[in-house]
């Protein structure tokens, strides 16, 4: 949960024939893998019915099967070249990096959420003020 109440959501997903796979009531971070038995429709629901006032911004990402091989010949009985090895350790290297940009884009829209309600708060802060002084002028 990015943004919204006390950050807790409840989250159910369920296979094609309807059996609940995962389910957990007030979470705000998760994570959960799994391999698919059979193909179909896999749904998931994300519930706020405690916090029914309270809109929350949910965040979530898949990851659906294994990283092709960096090299088609990987399964090669002889070691890597030295280009060969640079080039695994820039992608792995690449592949955290694209973990820590989700990281903060998340922690961006949480700082963006809390400066546009604190903006908002200010303005009508503001306004009362303003009426508050002329009608004390008057």
């Amino acid at each position: 949960v990015i943004t919204g109440g006390h950050y807790d959501v409840d989250c159910r997903l369920e296979d094609p024939d309807g059996i609940v796979l995962y389910k957990e009531m007030k979470k705000q971070y998760d994570s959960f893998t799994f391999t698919a038995s059979r193909n179909g429709t896999y749904k998931f629901c994300f519930s706020n019915e405690f916090s029914t006032f309270t809109h929350k911004t949910v965040y979530f990402d898949f990851q659906v099967g294994e990283d092709p091989p960096l090299f088609p010949s990987e399964n090669r009985v002889t070691a890597l070249t030295q280009m060969e090895s640079a080039c695994v350790s820039i992608h792995e290297a690449l592949k955290s990096v694209i973990d820590y940009q989700t990281h903060f884009r998340l922690r961006e829209a949480q700082g963006r959420s809390r400066a546009e309600d604190l903006n908002t708060r200010v303005a009508y802060w503001s306004v009362g003020e303003a009426i508050i002084l002329l009608v004390v002028s008057v």
